[in-house]
């Protein structure tokens, strides 16, 4: 269902004429009817002559509330900028009209406003100066409608061109990842909390499991409504209002995202093309302090200019906006920038938390200039070399369709520029680095600890830095290359071995033959050093029991054995009985049971001990 939002200067009727055309107020707080003015954003709806349901927006016009009608403005099909015939464009409208351009509303007409307040040769006058306004903004050339809302001059007129310009409208894109930003939260007694905004990238339905950011909280969809009628399915460009289970309305505020698990990101940085308000009067210059804006959030924010000194009206440059309070949102969504008094440039978010960039570096900005216009392909293959991703998720979000995702991953994957496990795409030129990374590690580790028979995979991990599922992924992928093997918990280089010096391989006899000589009693005066008992550990000669008791491997193999037995035929094995099984002394069957324990063979019940 396509979305309206007015715009234009305040007192100019914005509000009078969304009331005349649906017949409902949309001025909902009392000190807005008081006051006869728009503070916040207002909501109606309206049916067009084809039949076509239509949301609408009604947004403030007063300067001290252009924060408001920019988190009325994101995400409407068709504006609505509104002139008032006895006033003519006035500074709200301009400033209006240059957020309408940095947001990219796909549509747009002009509504004179007030015209049976003038003569028709004024409103001539008014029509021939807003051409001047427009030129060079994206409502260039756009229909100019005259209405009354009190006479009702104009009114079907105009919502024949509204119809008109909404055929013609590109239809809403389903990524699978609904997101609806929030703009108000309430209660309803006896419902719980209800929120309200305009659903993007996906649909909702009732009883799925949903996420608000930022903070994670976790809430069920209760119900759904559309204009006021209860629906069980909202698609993609939908005003709506959701019941939520499982959070209260005090959580919830303006700002935050409503999104199924997986559709939106919390960024605390991010990459933007930015392109300056034509009406810019002062130059934004590099790490200047501003408030950033996406959808219904806001946060104040440092902006690293990328490859300019100073962003000057009607110009562009590449920035690094570091926020100072998280926002939810996903690569592709618009954002502005304001100083305390002018809206000064927006643009599309193209990388989220990204590492301080370099600025005036040629490789960073031929990067982020692909991930905003290159193909789909490279701007995927791109997005890869950061690490695997999920297809379906990677493709939500570059925003491209599923086809058009599919399409570009069986490109990639037939030049063999990326490799494909299951869902999951990795880019074959990070899973090389990665795979590199992990043998230098593997390597560095047994240098530094000579008798070690393998790198414990957890010790590689962390050199490495990388999340357990994809460390897995290129610990197997090296091991089906064959440039690793593992040994048991560890991995090694295929054919590495521990090489003992001549002393410490005569020591190791020693103790050895002392071990066989007593097997149930070893001797414990003679442990060799903790490397080089590790060393017999990892390599099955010995089993360390802990405590100073250390066994030969066969022989505490064969204490197991009869063990179990015993427990079989018995039900349990004592200390004691431990102790007379094996004719050694209390030390070494508690450290032998203990060590049971430990392994997961028996388990201790009070002074026995039975099988797991």
């Amino acid at each position: 269902m396509p979305v309206i939002g007015t715009a234009g200067h305040v007192d100019h009727g914005k509000s009078t004429l969304v009331q005349a055309l649906t017949g409902i107020d949309p001025d909902r707080l009392r000190e807005e009817k008081e006051r006869g003015l728009t503070i916040d954003l207002g909501f109606a709806w309206l049916t067009l002559p084809s039949g076509r349901d239509v949301g609408i927006v009604d947004v403030p016009g007063h300067e001290r509330f252009i924060k408001n009608m920019l988190a009325g403005a994101g995400g409407i099909d068709l504006a609505l900028l509104v002139v008032a015939a006895d006033e003519g464009a006035r500074p709200q409208t301009r400033e209006h009209l240059a957020i309408l351009d940095l947001l990219e509303v796909p549509a747009g007409l002009v509504v004179i406003t007030k015209c049976d307040l003038v003569e028709p040769e004024y409103a001539d006058l008014v029509e021939a100066e807003l051409e001047e306004t427009l030129e060079g903004s994206r409502l260039e050339g756009a229909p100019v409608v005259r209405v009354s809302a009190a006479t009702g001059q104009g009114l079907e007129e105009l919502t024949r061109q509204i119809d008109s310009l909404l055929d013609a409208a590109p239809a809403k894109r389903d990524l699978g990842r609904g997101r609806l930003p929030i703009d108000r939260a309430f209660t309803i007694q006896g419902f719980g909390a209800v929120v309200t905004g305009t659903l993007i990238d996906g649909a909702l339905e009732v009883g799925q499991e949903v996420v608000l950011l930022p903070g994670g909280l976790k809430a069920r969809i209760r119900g759904l409504q559309r204009h006021r009628t209860k629906v069980d399915r909202l698609e993609p460009g939908t005003r709506a209002a959701v019941n939520l289970s499982g959070v209260h309305v005090d959580e919830i505020h303006r700002g935050m995202v409503l999104a199924r698990p997986g559709a939106a990101d919390v960024a605390h940085s991010l990459a933007v093309r930015l392109s300056a308000s034509r009406i810019l009067t002062h130059p934004l210059a590099h790490d200047s302090e501003v408030t950033a804006l996406c959808a219904t959030a806001e946060s104040q924010a440092r902006v690293r200019l990328l490859d300019a000194d100073m962003l000057s009206g009607g110009s562009e440059c590449w920035a690094q906006l570091v926020l100072d309070s998280p926002i939810a949102l996903a690569a592709g969504d618009h954002v502005v920038i304001r100083s305390p008094n002018e809206t000064v440039a927006g643009g599309r978010a193209v990388l989220l938390n990204p590492r301080r960039l370099r600025r005036n570096h040629t490789p960073t900005i031929e990067m982020l200039e692909r991930l905003l216009q290159g193909t789909p392909g490279s701007r995927m293959l791109d997005a890869l070399l950061a690490g695997p991703a999920d297809l379906r998720s990677l493709g939500a979000a570059l925003h491209l369709e599923p086809g058009a995702a599919d399409e570009a991953c069986e490109e990639l994957v037939a030049r063999g520029d990326v490799l494909k496990r299951a869902e999951t795409l990795v880019a074959r030129a990070w899973l090389e680095s990665a795979q590199s990374a992990l043998v230098a590690s593997v390597d560095a580790f047994l240098k530094a600890n000579p008798l070690r028979r393998a790198t414990p995979r957890e010790h590689a991990r962390g050199a490495v830095r990388q999340a357990a599922a994809a460390f897995d992924l290129i610990a197997e992928s090296a091991l089906e290359a064959g440039l690793l093997e593992a040994r048991g918990p560890g991995l090694a280089r295929p054919g590495y071995e521990a090489v003992l010096t001549a002393a410490q391989q005569a020591e190791v006899e020693i103790f050895l033959a002392g071990l066989r000589a007593n097997p149930y009693s070893p001797p414990t005066d003679r442990i060799p050093s903790p490397g080089l008992l590790a060393f017999l550990v990892e390599r099955g000669d010995v089993e360390d029991a802990g405590s100073g008791v250390v066994f030969e491997a066969g022989a505490f193999r064969q204490m197991a054995a009869r063990t179990r037995a015993h427990i079989e035929a018995n039900g349990s094995v004592s200390l004691a009985e431990a102790r007379d099984l094996f004719g050694t002394s209390r030390k070494y069957a508690q450290a032998f049971l203990e060590h049971l324990d430990a392994l997961h063979v028996t388990r201790r019940n009070g002074d026995l001990r039975t099988l797991r």
